[in-house]
């Protein structure tokens, strides 16, 4: 049977996160919060409605037969040794989950740009705490967070121009999930900081050249950017 991903319709979002691994190892998975019937299923799974005792928060949930496994690092954790993206060793293997959940905590405060006071308020009830925390953000907190992925990847005793290991993990995949939607939201800001992360830069690169995730993101089910994911662009939130 096919995987099954849950997550909100019409939004890249964290779900995305899981879709590149699922469609970089060619694997068939259903994206079920894409379709009425799946909709439907993933709120009674969140409300606990489900006749499924495996209760998630939130999405993205993935479901493998009887087991519904959520949070993207530990999906990744999980999908990862079966679709062949991560070496083989447990301590590249933990060392790779520990890479993933700081690509967490990193896209957490990418979404604090926006929304740095309430994720229940609209963006435009507090744009001034917006402006003074993505100013902050993007003078401390990409140099420290990208600073700190360019040297992990220099310091690969593999020399492969990815995080760990000689070949794609899929912390690479999340990492160019990273740079791209960076470079959506605040594309004056990387546009001057890219110069300082050549790795990262040809990583991303190497990533958008792979045959699956080219076609993927050349087709339907790769959704763009917008204004209600986690990177968002806002003119005013940018700086050079």
């Amino acid at each position: 049977m096919p995987y099954e991903l849950y997550y909100w319709d019409g939004i890249q979002g964290r779900g995305e996160f899981v879709r590149l691994a699922l469609e970089d190892a060619g694997v068939k998975y259903l994206d079920k919060g894409r379709t009425s019937p799946g909709a439907q299923t993933m709120m009674e799974f969140l409300k606990g409605s489900h006749a499924h005792d495996q209760m998630p928060f939130a999405p993205p949930f993935l479901k493998d037969g009887d087991l519904v496994i959520s949070h993207v690092a530990n999906i990744l954790l999980y999908l990862a040794p079966k679709l062949e993206l991560v070496p083989e060793d447990e301590a590249s293997r933990y060392f790779a989950n520990g890479l993933q959940l700081t690509i967490t905590d990193f896209v957490a405060e990418v979404h604090d740009t926006h929304h740095p006071i309430s994720t229940g308020d609209y963006y435009e009830d507090q744009k001034a705490e917006a402006k003074a925390r993505s100013t902050a953000f993007i003078k401390d907190r990409i140099p420290k967070f990208l600073g700190y992925f360019e040297r992990i990847i220099a310091k690969n005793p593999a020399r492969s121009g990815f995080a760990l290991g000689k070949q794609l993990s899929y912390v690479d995949l999340s990492l160019f999930q990273v740079m791209e939607g960076l470079a959506y939201a605040f594309p004056k800001a990387m546009k001057a900081a890219i110069k300082d992360y050549p790795k990262l830069a040809a990583l991303r690169d190497t990533v958008a050249r792979r045959p699956n995730i080219e076609a993927y993101l050349g087709s339907a089910r790769r959704l763009g950017f917008s204004e209600s994911g986690i990177f968002r662009h806002y003119p005013e939130l940018d700086i050079d």
